[in-house]
């Protein structure tokens, strides 16, 4: 019996799946604190603007998903551990003082990029996370050395920045999030990379407890910038390690050549939402920095979908999309692929533009019955006067 004990608590996959209960665990069992906290202290968002809510709420959820992270993933002594985990814990923290600091006082844009670059240059140089080959992409393989340092740390800020976009309504940042972090980790773990298996696991644990409140009617919390930093950087080095393993796995049956690809299509909905905003930003004379109502997010909450159905749809838009290109990863070469990812964007710039087009229809309708009811007394009165 206690070597039935003895082997199962060595066994990486129930450390995998312990380290994601216990974060969740950890996660549900911290945001109440927190939320208590800052209520006390009246650290919550205002709604108006842009916002999808009518109350002030908790923005801290961050740090709970920061905590219940590592927490998790401690648990275990990990041998086949990097350099490059080490650096990434570090970068974490990093971005973990940034976010609280910018949720509690507002920094600049300037102070969170450089911070942000300076975590993600942490592990692309020290750690050397680079993306170091395009698989044949528009006929490039291997990219020089400089080279790859500045477009790994370009994604990482990319990224970072199209997870922290997303996050607009409940759930959606935290699902996508918990998704691409769970298949992730799914793949890691079948290819032995049990030190990364585990970390992502701990986020997407960390992400279930976390959409428990965020959902919530009576006890919601945000996960703001502390949190969506903290997403952005960790989906991000799974995406880029993924890419890489893949590489240095060439000759392995488990590796995939698509692997940039596929990486793309785990974060499909950040991507996507961030080219589509910012060309439409771009095409009206706008800043592409400057926040407005044009997300994919926002148009379906105006077209009188609750936050749990947008989000939903955008999920299951991520899951069908990757479960697609993983069933043709092995029969299409790697630029078929990227041109029926630029077809799929086409048709999310399509469908988006309907939605919105019918939005405003509706809305206009909408201020012209109005406008008519205000009128109606004004001209009884006038015909009884004549």
């Amino acid at each position: 019996m206690a070597n039935f004990f003895l082997n199962l608590y060595e066994d990486r996959l129930f450390q995998i799946v312990v380290s994601s209960i216990v974060a969740c665990t950890v996660s549900m069992a911290a945001i109440p604190v927190i939320i208590k906290i800052s209520r006390l202290k009246n650290l919550m968002a205002e709604p108006g603007g842009r916002s999808s809510h009518e109350y002030k709420t908790p923005t801290l959820g961050g740090v709970a998903i920061f905590a219940s992270t590592l927490v998790s993933y401690f648990l275990w002594e990990n041998p086949d551990e990097t350099q490059l985990l080490h650096l990434s814990v570090s970068a974490i923290v990093m971005l973990f003082f940034l976010g609280v600091k910018d949720d509690i006082l507002i920094l600049s844009p300037r102070k969170k990029m450089l911070v942000q670059i300076a975590a993600s240059a942490l592990v692309v140089t020290l750690g050397d996370l680079r993306l170091d080959n395009f698989y044949g992409i528009l006929g490039i393989n291997e990219i020089p050395y400089f080279i790859s340092l500045v477009i790994t740390v370009f994604i990482f800020i990319a990224l970072i920045n199209a997870i922290n976009l997303i996050d607009g309504i409940d759930g959606l940042a935290g699902g996508i999030g918990m998704i691409a972090g769970g298949m992730f980790g799914l793949w890691f773990y079948l290819n032995e990379q049990y030190a990364m298996a585990c970390m992502a696991a701990s986020l997407s644990g960390s992400l279930v407890g976390f959409l428990r409140y965020n959902f919530s009617k009576t006890s919601k919390i945000f996960m703001g910038d502390t949190g969506s930093l903290i997403v952005g950087f960790m989906l991000t080095m799974f995406a880029v390690r993924f890419v890489q393993l893949n590489v240095e796995y060439r000759f392995d049956p488990n590796a995939s050549f698509s692997a940039p690809i596929l990486a793309i299509v785990l974060l499909i909905v950040p991507i996507f939402d961030t080219l589509r905003v910012f060309i439409i930003r771009l095409k009206n004379k706008k800043s592409p920095f400057v926040g407005d109502r044009n997300h994919l997010h926002h148009i379906l909450i105006d077209a009188g979908l609750s936050h749990f159905q947008a989000s939903a749809i955008l999920w299951s838009f991520t899951l069908v999309s990757s479960i697609l290109f993983l069933a043709i990863s092995n029969s299409l070469e790697n630029n078929s692929s990227l041109y029926l990812l630029i077809a799929l964007f086409a048709i999310y710039m399509y469908v988006s533009h309907l939605l919105k087009n019918r939005n405003d229809k509706r809305a206009d309708n909408i201020a012209t019955d109005k406008n008519n009811e205000q009128l109606l007394p004004k001209r009884a009165k006038i015909l009884v006067e004549s």
